[in-house]
């Protein structure tokens, strides 16, 4: 049996907060771009090694700027899964969430970047504590779309 979805007029808030998420890559770029510039290690290199890491700084701070970068790319596509699913019944909590996340991710970047792995942890809890909210409301999204027996 086939069912319609209507998507409540405040989607548009789900949906602004899903495009701003595309902007902390840039951020990511910009931060890793200075990070490798200022460590010497040219490309393909992706990440310089422990003991050259051990050893120099600015390798070290290039590795945790691609650490943060790849982190981000690991966990975007299951946070704008959430954040589409739930806003569909819950779209201005979902954008809300959305935003905290969208926040605590910049945090997490800018702090990893800036003072290494403890850096990160306060953008890490805000994001973390908003994804698994966004997690949840997804799936009791989808239990509502389920047909009634």
């Amino acid at each position: 049996m086939a069912s319609s979805l209507q998507v409540p007029g405040e989607y548009g808030y789900v949906l602004t907060v899903a495009a701003s998420s595309f902007f902390i890559n840039t951020l990511h770029f910009v931060l890793t771009a200075k990070a490798r510039q200022a460590s010497g290690l040219g490309y393909p290199i992706p990440y310089a090694s422990k003991e050259h890491a051990e050893k120099d700084p600015k390798a070290y701070a290039f590795n945790c700027a691609q650490r943060a970068h790849a982190n981000y790319t690991e966990n975007l596509t299951p946070f704008l899964g959430a954040l589409l699913i739930s806003g569909l019944y819950y779209p201005t909590a979902s954008a809300a969430l959305g935003a905290t996340w969208v926040f605590g991710r910049i945090w997490y970047a800018l702090g990893y970047t800036s003072f290494g792995p403890p850096g990160r942890l306060k953008g890490f809890v805000l994001s973390v504590i908003s994804d698994a909210a966004l997690k949840f409301m997804a799936i009791i999204a989808g239990v509502k779309m389920l047909p009634s027996a």
